[in-house]
């Protein structure tokens, strides 16, 4: 199947020039940036939304379905005039950013119609990742994140969905919002009745003192290694992002994007980088109330036959549902690639089989490829640095700096550490000044803590692969370097289906293993046993061991050989910071939650649990 994968032509897109310059210091430092000028931003996010106003009023700016039922829309018009009506009852408030708006919700037009009118206001705003008050158990996080914050208002969709999380942890003297069904024993704000108001001329006043440097919101990292940190972003971050990716994607400006996308907004991923894509460049945006889990994929499914994206956008973990059923469902493939540019992943890297079953579900309905694409960036970087543009066949290709990046690669371990500094970097961390000065270096650039290494030595130009997180590798007892993330990606693919995803351990250990997070359904589909007993299944264990001794005949040495790995069954924990609600994991979270399961691993007495693959032969 590889041969025809690898001669069908590409759809054509307008995509920015992989130009880079590259600058080579004594020390082993390398810096490097765009040789082109960043394009012209707005001035503000809010100066887009008044463009596209005037320009196609009636354009739908963002839809979302009624339950199950059909499409509500609101045009780009609607959106201006509400979100106007909306910041002039804001200014009334006391609301600042010493109390600023926190929006527990999902992706909705609500949320949507409070961040514009909080940025016409100058108010920040700060979506807080839903997981926080819908799945955790004793609401730690959500504690932590709104008693950093001080919140003058809360925003939800639904009061009755969040009414616990704020009885438990919302003050009494706080001013809740609700799209729908008030709260019951406590007062609360229908959003509606705020859409009702006359803009003042305190408005335009508030409004022209926003300004590059005006906060728009706080975003939260996911805090799996501690507590959450609060990521200032300015309008400044915001605008130049997007300047930015117009040169990476031209052809936006002339085909507004069309999204489905239920990437949430709490992160900076669906919340900067796809919403504002959308608001930049006078698109529309479908929220896609589905996800890539069982129960979730059936909306994600019905969205996607009914309207056709230019760009898609999801994690690994969605392309691979997604191309299982593109293979299966030709009405679906006929749809989802009817007016496809391209296909963007991010958070993780993608494993081979499932780009193999993109390239031949789009070849098999359109006869061309479509572009498989990624990037490199962070909640503090607004969130694009580099963009990919060359062509290529697998994943890991992170590509060139955008304009206006400057890049700082620095010799660490062995590998070369990637710093960025630019005007959509943040100044910090929202009252936490200690890990705002450790995040960044002496010459004021950002830490990002990714290692990168040249595609091609002998052409800068083809820009960078990803090599890990600088802080996830280690040393076996014996010194020897272990690159976690290529080994993590490799293994992934080494171990599909049944595999999702997997924790590399070994620190200080003679050799190299694993915790496989298991893929429910397709582990099941070959063993029929129950979720408690996979790790000790004898069909799943024969087939993991004959792959583990497949893979391993393909290493170079201790460092790519895993000797022993062990399937966990246990699912992984938000309020441990173990996993996000996009199902990126945090290997050190993990290793440190489960270092019982880890001495098991290394035993001198293996359990039945632990698959140990035969060893080469010398």
């Amino acid at each position: 199947m590889s041969a025809p994968i690898k001669v069908a032509p590409y759809k054509d897109v307008a995509l920015g020039a992989p130009d880079m310059l590259v600058d080579r210091r004594p020390d082993g430092s390398i810096y490097a940036k765009s040789p082109h000028t960043m394009p012209t931003a707005f001035s503000r996010m809010t100066d887009a939304l008044v463009h596209w106003a005037d320009i196609a009023p009636d354009r739908v700016f963002m839809a979302q379905r009624d339950g199950a039922g059909p499409w509500n829309t609101i045009s780009y018009a609607h959106t201006l005039n509400a979100s106007r009506s909306i910041a002039s009852v804001l200014l009334t408030r006391n609301l600042s950013a010493e109390r600023p708006i926190a929006i527990l919700s999902s992706n909705d037009l609500g949320q949507a119609l409070i961040g514009t009118a909080a940025q016409f206001a100058g108010i920040p705003f700060a979506p807080v990742s839903p997981a926080y008050s819908l799945v955790s158990q004793d609401f730690g996080k959500l504690r932590y994140v709104l008693g950093l914050l001080n919140p003058g208002m809360i925003y939800v969709s639904s009061g009755k969905q969040f009414a616990k999380a704020i009885a438990a942890v919302v003050p009494a003297d706080v001013e809740v919002v609700v799209a729908v069904d008030p709260l019951e024993g406590r007062s609360s704000t229908l959003l509606s009745d705020l859409t009702k108001t006359v803009p003042t001329a305190d408005l335009e006043r508030a409004h022209a003192k926003v300004g590059p440097d005006t906060i728009v919101k706080f975003l939260f990292t996911s805090g799996s290694t501690g507590n959450p940190k609060g990521v200032i972003n300015t309008q400044r971050m915001l605008t130049a992002n997007q300047a930015m990716m117009q040169h990476h994607l031209p052809f936006v400006l002339t085909e507004p994007p069309v999204l489905v996308d239920w990437l949430p907004w709490s992160h900076t991923f669906g919340g900067n980088h796809n919403v504002n894509l959308i608001l930049a460049n006078g698109g529309t945006l479908y929220i896609d109330d589905g996800k890539p889990v069982p129960g979730g994929i059936d909306m994600t499914l019905r969205n996607l036959k009914e309207v056709a994206s230019t760009i898609y956008f999801n994690v690994p973990k969605g392309f691979e549902v997604l191309a299982g059923h593109l293979k299966t469902d030709k009405a679906l493939a006929e749809k989802f690639y009817s007016r496809l540019s391209l296909l963007f992943y991010a958070g993780a890297s993608l494993p081979q089989h499932v780009w193999d079953s993109l390239d031949e579900s789009a070849i098999a309905t359109t006869g061309k490829r479509v572009r498989i694409l990624t990037g490199l960036g962070a909640t503090e970087t607004a969130p694009a640095v580099f963009n990919s543009t060359e062509l290529c066949d697998k994943a890991g290709m992170v590509g060139v700096p955008l304009p206006g990046i400057e890049v700082k690669l620095v010799p660490n371990g062995g590998k070369l550490e990637a710093r960025v500094r630019g005007p959509n970097i943040t100044p910090g961390y929202w009252k936490q000044p200690e890990q705002t000065k450790s995040a960044f270096d002496d010459e004021g650039f950002y830490m990002l803590g990714d290692a990168l290494k040249f595609a091609d030595a002998n052409d800068v130009r083809k820009g960078f692969v990803f090599d890990g997180r600088v802080a996830e590798d280690f040393k076996l007892i014996t010194g020897t370097w272990v690159s976690v993330g290529p080994l993590r990606g490799d293994l992934i693919a080494a171990l599909a289906p049944f595999v999702r995803d997997c924790v590399i351990t070994g620190h200080d250990r003679d050799s190299v293993g694993a915790l496989l997070i298991p893929d429910l359904d397709a582990c099941k589909a070959v063993t029929n046993a129950a979720t408690a007993t996979l790790p000790s299944d004898a069909t799943l264990i024969a087939e993991l061991r004959k792959r583990l001794e497949t893979f391993a005949a393909t290493s170079t040495g201790s460092s790519t050989l895993v000797a022993r790995a062990m399937v966990l069954a246990d699912p992984l924990m938000i309020d441990a910071g173990e996993v996000t609600d996009k199902g990126s994991l945090n290997q050190r979270a993990i290793l440190a939650n489960r270092s019982a399961l880890v001495d098991e691993l290394y035993a001198k007495a293996p359990s039945a649990r632990v698959i140990l693959p035969a060893r080469k032969k010398s």
